[in-house]
């Protein structure tokens, strides 16, 4: 079963019980280079697996590309 999420403004399905860990892995992304907000509070990073998504969470998920 799914449930619908918004991921930085845009309608998402992901499994029911998807974790933001699980969310990140989802999306092929490295963990220390994310940083997630939910619901409009910041997850810290060490919270990643414990919290839940739940139908229309509102995740803003930022990647931190490094260069120079």
């Amino acid at each position: 079963m799914a449930v619908t999420i918004l991921l930085n403004g845009e309608p998402r399905e992901v499994p029911e019980g998807t974790s933001l860990r699980g969310l990140i892995e989802l999306l092929e992304l490295r963990h220390e280079q994310v940083a997630i907000e939910v619901n409009r509070r910041i997850v810290r990073r060490e919270q990643r697996g414990d919290t839940r998504l739940a139908p229309g969470d509102e995740v803003e998920l930022v990647t931190l590309v490094g260069g120079g």
